[in-house]
């Protein structure tokens, strides 16, 4: 079956979706990040460090993520199809590189002196935006290429054990990290199904701490929705949140 076939099957009758959430999340976290780059303060060292930290931080989930990819995605896929994740497999190992690359550059505005950092950070933002730019079609490919391979030899019960498998390996301040930004980028709907399998899954006080640490970057209105749809009290998060900070 082609992939177009597999990918219009799935229109009809949505299959489990291993890439959608967290692209949404590094999408969000991409943009987010390019744009407070582009609008840096090199004269002001308070505006322009965490600016680069949250560089960082991004670059960090990036290399994260590719990697899990790698060890879990790839290596289902290899399993049932061998050679089918090797462009994006090469494709890793370049992000890999562009991200040293952007670290390096992120250093050179901090060391830089006053006269040379507007034209550090200049640089520093349209390699930022390259970067971006090449990830978002990459994730493209991941997310209709990849997405047809798995659902040709995967049912979504192996899927969902998959999932759980990469979920298992992750240390739960990235999990955080995660959430911060995936949550945002969600749709009511999704938002509400995603916490409310977690909150099946997470002792209470987790669940409440997980709520209160996302709960400042949702606008009221996502909140109105949110919280009935996730058995929440709306001061809940709030007191949650000023514990958790």
């Amino acid at each position: 079956m082609s992939t177009d076939t597999l990918l219009a099957t799935h229109a009809v009758t949505p299959r489990l979706d291993l890439y959608a959430g967290i692209h949404k999340a590094l999408r969000s976290f991409m943009m987010d990040t390019l744009g407070r780059v582009g609008r840096i303060d090199t004269a002001d060292t308070d505006d322009m460090e965490p600016t680069l930290e949250q560089l960082d931080a991004l670059l960090t989930l990036c290399e994260k993520h590719l990697r899990h990819e790698n060890d879990f995605v790839h290596t289902a896929i290899e399993a049932r199809q061998p050679g089918a994740s090797g462009r994006i497999a090469d494709e890793h190992r370049e992000h890999l590189e562009s991200i040293a690359a952007l670290r390096d550059e992120a250093q050179q505005l901090r060391r830089g002196g006053a006269g040379q950092r507007p034209a550090v950070a200049l640089r520093l933002y349209r390699h930022l935006a390259l970067f971006v730019a090449e990830n978002f079609e990459h994730m493209h490919i991941e997310e209709t290429v990849h997405n047809a391979t798995l659902w040709a030899h995967y049912t979504d019960q192996e899927l969902m054990a998959l999932h759980g498998r990469l979920m298992a390996s992750i240390p739960p301040q990235e999990v955080l990290d995660v959430m911060r930004w995936m949550l945002p980028a969600l749709g009511p709907a999704e938002r509400a199904g995603l916490l409310n399998g977690m909150k099946a899954q997470l002792p209470p006080h987790a669940f409440q701490a997980l709520v209160g640490y996302v709960r400042p970057h949702l606008d009221d209105i996502a909140w109105v929705k949110l919280a009935p749809a996730i058995g929440v009290e709306p001061w809940m998060p709030l007191s949650a949140a000023s514990r958790v900070a």
